[in-house]
């Protein structure tokens, strides 16, 4: 993504970068767990030829700051809501990828006001199922042995056999996105911000985060739901159960792709949100509008 240009800006003392392209109505683009924006390269610039779309950093991953801190998901949407706010941004559609599912939801939550539409992409916070390897690294102790893991010379091979596969025309988007996050652990600022935030959302049984039993408040707010049929991280039923659970949403569900849709059809997904930005009205979410969501649910 060396087209699209590097903000960087200091909230609450931490450097946080982010990437920004384009004019219009805003979109913003939440990476997953070991992520960054860089997860968007395929699809951003060509997001940002109708619309301004902001992709950013979060804390502890990518280039942005690795404090010692909250790292939940709470924290997370405050750190958007902030993020919105400096560059001038009222609202925007909030799209979010596995881990960054969670944090669009909570976002969407906590301030209906900044959100026009809800993509989820893969997103955690659905379900308690997850891969046994992110539930193996949220054991005591995982992050001691995370250095033997995840060593830097062999977490260096990432670049490379993605130069090589690339430089043969040969096309292996699942494996660059795993490799980018692998590679991203070998730092030890990395994975103590890694582990930080992995353990708010998963235990070795699975997710302890659900937003299950408050979707509903979503029904108001147009909804997509982006799924790979072959999903390894999170399984496709997620997919159908939120699906279910917020009236009117869309769901799409991609043949022979897996957990990183925007990765690995990115002509599709591109297809998806163009369709679906044009043929939706933002949401309006009004204190009267939740009222009424929460008093019908009590009803």
């Amino acid at each position: 993504m060396e087209t699209i240009p590097v903000s960087h800006v200091t909230i609450h003392g931490h450097d946080v970068i982010y990437r920004r392209a384009g004019k219009g109505e805003a979109i913003v683009l939440i990476h997953g767990l070991a992520g960054s924006s860089l997860t968007w390269s395929k699809v951003m610039p060509a997001l940002a030829e109708d619309y301004d779309v902001i992709a950013p950093d979060l804390l502890g991953h990518g280039e942005s700051a690795k404090p010692m801190g909250d790292y939940s998901l709470g924290a997370m949407a405050s750190g958007l809501r902030d993020l919105l706010a400096i560059n001038g941004i009222e609202r925007a559609t909030i799209v979010g990828q596995s881990f960054g599912g969670g944090v669009a939801m909570q976002l969407a939550y906590q301030h209906p006001e900044l959100c026009n539409r809800l993509v989820l992409v893969g997103s955690g916070g659905l379900g308690r199922e997850v891969s046994w390897l992110l539930r193996l690294c949220s054991l005591p102790g995982a992050e001691q042995l995370m250095p033997l893991v995840f060593p830097r010379p062999v977490a260096a091979l990432g670049g490379a056999v993605g130069g090589f596969l690339h430089g043969r025309g040969l096309r292996a988007p699942l494996v660059s996105e795993m490799w980018r996050a692998y590679s991203s652990l070998a730092g030890a600022e990395n994975r103590k911000a890694f582990v930080r935030t992995m353990r708010g959302v998963i235990e070795p049984g699975g997710q302890t985060v659900s937003a299950l039993d408050r979707l509903y408040l979503a029904g108001n707010l147009p909804t997509l739901i982006v799924w790979g049929d072959r999903d390894a991280i999170i399984p496709v039923e997620h997919a159908h159960a939120a699906h279910e659970a917020i009236a009117g949403s869309r769901l799409e569900i991609l043949d022979g792709v897996g957990h990183f849709p925007h990765a690995e059809a990115p002509e599709r997904f591109i297809e998806v949100m163009r369709d679906f930005m044009a043929t939706t009205e933002p949401g309006p979410v009004t204190d009267i509008d939740l009222r009424d969501a929460l008093m019908a649910a009590t009803n």
